[in-house]
């Protein structure tokens, strides 16, 4: 089985990106499943309900989210309840019985006979949401869903804190077949094949303006650097060089990893 993944498809011109360079590489690589992080994909923020049924066009199998979920609720609250939804949001917010929390938290997706479990999961470390703890969060969905015949299982880690996040490795090690952080921005350097077959990598990295300040025009932060004062306002950059990252997961039997192959595309649109 083949996964490529992609991290935070971000705003007008970098959705574009994406459908620029997407056909090519499912020719290339012939996946079995994509998997696409869409958190800012509204002009740097949670995405409407219109941009998520765009990238669900290009045939992406599962959308994954960020801490900003709720930014725009009211125009994604409807596609996130969707029973077909391919949008997933964190899995480890707090329920209350008052107050339902819209979304799937875990998502099962079936193609061409193949199974894949999506898990999103968020640390509290640093982050602006209160949320149950992670690790055993995760073990509850892999009890709930260990009577599936399931072919892999991958884990998208929203945090910013390190010491958790490699513990987590060792902790997942042969109980799902791959785990990458987000939320830095940067593709990192540390992919590895855990001894019992869990692949991980720190960071896949945005898909983003190459000449940008992680999306924002140079200018817009300046002052804000300078002065540090937040009242001046961040604008979005429109500069047409992009970035695209990616990683291309192969699973082979018992939902072990057998092969990783991470890109970075630049180009221009």
């Amino acid at each position: 089985m083949k996964i490529l993944v992609f991290w935070d498809v971000y705003g007008r011109i970098w959705r574009a990106a994406l459908k620029k360079e997407l056909p090519a590489l499912k020719e290339k690589y012939n996946p079995d499943f994509v998997v696409v992080n869409i958190e800012n994909a509204t002009s740097g923020r949670w995405p409407i309900e219109k941009h998520a049924l765009e990238m669900e066009a290009l045939w992406i199998d599962v959308m994954t989210s960020w801490d900003h979920i709720f930014d725009n609720m009211i125009k994604i609250k409807d596609y996130l309840d969707k029973p077909d939804s391919k949008l997933i949001r964190c899995a480890n917010f707090i329920e209350y019985w008052e107050y339902t929390i819209p979304g799937k938290w875990y998502t099962i997706v079936e193609k061409n006979g193949k199974k894949l479990l999506v898990i999103h999961i968020m640390w509290e470390a640093f982050m602006k949401f209160k949320v149950t703890s992670p690790f055993i969060k995760i073990q509850e969905i892999l009890e709930e869903t260990k009577w599936e015949k399931l072919d892999a299982i991958l884990v998208d880690f929203h945090k910013e804190a390190t010491a958790e996040w490699y513990w987590l490795w060792f902790f997942l090690d042969w109980k799902v077949s791959f785990v990458f952080w987000t939320h830095t921005h940067v593709q990192t350097n540390d992919e590895l094949i855990l001894p019992n077959g869990t692949w991980i990598i720190t960071d896949v990295g945005m898909n983003w303006p190459l000449f940008s300040v992680i999306w924002a025009e140079y200018s817009s932060v300046e002052k804000r650097f300078l002065t540090w004062i937040g009242k001046w306002k961040i604008e979005q950059c429109l500069d047409k060089n992009y970035v695209v990252n990616w990683v291309c997961v192969e699973i082979g039997d018992a939902m072990k990893c057998t092969n990783i192959e991470k890109i970075r595309i630049r180009g221009k649109l």
